[in-house]
């Protein structure tokens, strides 16, 4: 069977779980906090003696909910408890299967790029596998160093570390394989606070209790540090892992800070929902990540098109001949560098080269995003030849 048709099918089974578990996880997450945030302290006497800290009421699907938290442990230890570990192992590991197969194996077109530092595929590779590991190590050191100092301190320091990964990792790889391993990065920094901190901890207290003996409640704020990191980190990871269908985020000039804005901007808004949760409505929060936002993109628009005459336009034969030599070995009915056509999009036909004019601009000449990895070598030149052509209508 074709090898790169294997390819094509472990990316959709992979895509698919890996999504089926993120989805799992992040709900989790979100639920979680919602509901720490939501709690409010118990008016039955019974409660507050049994060491309840905090309860709700809810209604969800025709039923009642009444979730309680003790401010330590429950008195005595239940006989089942449920635990929330396999989502989070489940989708950094289907993640990390996902990056192996998508950019690894194929590092060549995916990772590496003539104006980035980095041009050997293996030393890409090295790049990527040191960026998770590496980002874990400095999280982790930092939030040893910092824990129980101020949270904004560790906001700043752990941000600017980010921003400062962004920006070497744009100068080494090219732009899809740089936002990617940044968002890689802080999803195997949120899979390692549960493996090694979060699921640890809550099995000492639940080993204490089996004892006879009253938790250790560093363990809980420690877990509960962690975790709340982890809910932060969600919508930017979350932007990370689709930016790779959007080209003029991780092309454009500066593309760092842009994926730096964007963050800021993801943070801004959850950091308003969780407030939220409390009863405490900051809108500038919101207001700040819409408006962020708003000026980054409104930054990255092209510029306006420049007007040629029918005259000196180019032919739409010296188009073809162009898509011919450096687009047809994907874009075809019959691709040879691909299992099937990127998009649907065929350019080995008149009627489809027109019908796809507009995409063939935006990504050959004003993206450069295609061809991929710039694995034809297509020529600054050719990429004018076919602006002319569109900027004259297209014909």
């Amino acid at each position: 069977m074709d090898s790169a048709y294997l390819i094509e099918c472990a990316s959709l089974l992979l895509r698919w779980l890996h999504l089926i578990v993120g989805i799992a996880w992040i709900g989790a997450s979100f639920y979680f906090i919602w509901l720490d945030d939501s709690l409010k302290p118990p008016t039955d006497p019974r409660l507050i003696e049994k060491g309840v800290g905090g309860e709700l009421w809810a209604v969800h699907g025709g039923g009642f909910y009444n979730p309680q938290k003790y401010l330590g442990a429950p008195p005595t230890l239940p006989a089942e408890l449920h635990w929330f570990k396999w989502e989070a192992y489940s989708t950094w590991l289907t993640g990390i299967l996902l990056i192996s197969t998508l950019y690894y194996l194929q590092a060549g077109s995916y990772m590496i790029a003539p104006d980035k530092a980095v041009h050997s595929p293996g030393v890409a590779v090295g790049v990527g596998l040191s960026t998770l590991a590496g980002g874990w190590l400095v999280y982790d050191g930092l939030c040893r160093l910092l824990f129980g100092r101020s949270v904004l301190l560790f906001a700043l320091v752990y941000g600017a570390f980010v921003i400062a990964m962004a920006a070497l990792l744009d100068h080494l790889l090219a732009g899809r394989a740089a936002f990617l391993h940044v968002g890689a990065m802080l999803a195997t920094t949120m899979a390692a606070n549960v493996f090694f901190w979060i699921i640890p901890g809550q099995k000492k207290m639940v080993d204490a209790m089996r004892r006879g003996e009253r938790p250790d409640p560093l363990h809980g704020q420690r877990g509960k540090q962690r975790s709340v990191h982890n809910n932060y980190l969600t919508l930017p990871v979350l932007f990370a892992m689709i930016s790779n269908h959007y080209a003029f985020t991780y092309n454009a000039p500066h593309a760092w800070l842009v994926l730096s804005l964007i963050m800021v901007a993801a943070v801004l808004i959850r950091h308003f929902f969780n407030l939220r949760h409390k009863g405490v409505h900051v809108w500038p929060y919101p207001i700040a990540g819409g408006a962020i936002l708003l000026a980054t993109l409104v930054w990255l628009a092209p510029p306006p098109l420049a007007a040629v005459s029918a005259n000196a336009a180019p032919s739409l034969m010296q188009v073809r001949t162009v898509l011919d030599a450096r687009c047809i070995a994907c874009h075809s009915a019959h691709p040879t560098l691909v299992a099937a056509a990127p998009n649907g999009v065929l350019l080995d036909s008149d009627a489809g080269v027109r019908a796809a004019a507009p995409r063939i601009y935006q990504q050959v000449v004003q993206l450069k995003a295609m061809p991929l990895g710039n694995i034809t070598h297509i020529s600054d030149d050719e990429r004018e030849l076919v602006a002319r052509w569109y900027r004259a209508g297209a014909r």
